[in-house]
């Protein structure tokens, strides 16, 4: 039996010991993000959704990680500083994690197991697949893949890499759960 989703050990960027239950009754937007990605301008549109849907109840969290051609060699202190002076990040980060292979954390393990198909599937794993085979479904395609998580812990949606936080499919997505 696997841990309820909001119960699973996470470290906030800062290396305080957290989990999902410290934003229980929330809608979770969770990312994984890198910040030497060709998808690194995304942290603007995040960041946008975040401030303007927060008071309503919605959190992105984002979860750094390593996994796509190195493309976040950086500390938690880089990273933080990264995102904060470069897209002015405010919403909460985490310690960086793997989100694929044998060391997969296990909030990715759940996330994948819980909703196997991405909304947006398709165009960017082809792309990817001119460099090499990419990471199979329903493991995370690449950085900046994005969970959304009811008021309630349930995994409702999860979009593509290559869909940016302001697609009409995950606004529709974030009010539906909001107002769910």
């Amino acid at each position: 039996m696997t841990a309820p989703l909001t119960d699973i050990p996470l470290k906030t960027i800062d290396g305080a010991d957290a989990t999902l239950a410290d934003h229980a009754g929330k809608v979770l937007l969770i990312v994984n993000t890198a910040s030497k990605c060709g998808l690194t301008p995304q942290y603007a549109g995040l960041e946008a959704l975040y401030r303007e849907k927060r008071d309503a109840g919605f959190e992105v969290l984002g979860f750094p990680a390593n996994d796509f051609a190195g493309q976040e060699p950086g500390s938690e202190a880089e990273i933080q500083q990264f995102c904060s002076l470069t897209y002015d990040v405010s919403f909460p980060m985490f310690s960086k994690i793997a989100v694929t292979g044998d060391a997969m954390h296990p909030l990715y393990r759940a996330l994948t197991t819980a909703q196997p198909e991405a909304t947006g599937e398709g165009p960017m794993r082809e792309k990817l697949r001119t460099y090499g085979t990419p990471n199979p479904a329903p493991g995370v395609l690449w950085n900046f893949e994005k969970f959304l998580v009811d008021r309630h812990g349930h995994v409702v949606d999860r979009f593509a890499p290559d869909v940016p936080a302001d697609d009409p499919r995950v606004r529709a997505a974030v009010e539906a759960a909001l107002a769910g």
